[in-house]
């Protein structure tokens, strides 16, 4: 039986990252041809050239260690991703259809975060200071990712809302940004 160590999770965790790495960089062409916005446009293409640089970090951190660079099929990434190209392959009106990309490029973002921190965390205590850096830096990456999404998400998603016709709710739609509302919940806390 294989020696279960806090080391052996760790690097389970980097080839998992580097799976997941591989998985976007094959989905956000696909992503980025089907957003009609312009800014959503950039967005993702930008940050498809940070996910390259994002894998060859993870390729430098297997190096640094010594270790054949493998990735091991990342399950959670391939199962947000298919749910993200479900949603937008659904027919929606190009606004409402750029909202849905948006959607799942936030969650594959989230689940991103989530990977480097844990990753990052091991790296320190395991006393690997490079690769904790280099694991912090994609993290500030992913972080500043989604914040630029949030972002667009409130302009394109008005847009979509605007454009999707009438309101089938009854409701008076929501003016308040989910900073404004972000900020009111600091103010009262």
């Amino acid at each position: 039986m294989k020696q279960q160590s806090i080391e052996d999770l760790y690097v389970e965790q980097l080839r998992d990252l580097y799976d997941a790495e591989r998985q976007i960089i094959k989905a956000l062409p696909k992503m980025i041809r089907a957003v009609s916005s312009d800014e959503l446009k950039t967005a993702l293409s930008e940050h498809l050239e940070v996910t390259k640089e994002q894998e060859q970090r993870i390729v430098q951190i297997f190096e640094g260690r010594g270790e054949k660079v493998k990735a091991q099929k990342c399950k959670g990434m391939a199962g947000v991703l298919e749910e993200g190209s479900e949603l937008v392959e659904k027919g929606w009106e190009e606004a409402v259809r750029d909202a849905a990309i948006l959607t799942a490029a936030q969650r594959v973002e989230h689940y991103e975060m989530a990977g480097y921190g844990t990753a990052r965390d091991l790296a320190t205590l395991l006393g690997e200071e490079e690769a904790a850096q280099l694991l912090e830096k994609t993290l500030e990456e992913e972080k500043e990712a989604d914040e630029k999404l949030t972002e667009l998400s409130e302009q394109i998603n008005q847009e979509a809302q605007s454009r999707g016709g009438e309101n089938i709710s009854g409701k008076e739609p929501a003016t308040e940004t989910r900073k404004e509302a972000s900020s009111r919940k600091r103010s009262v806390a």
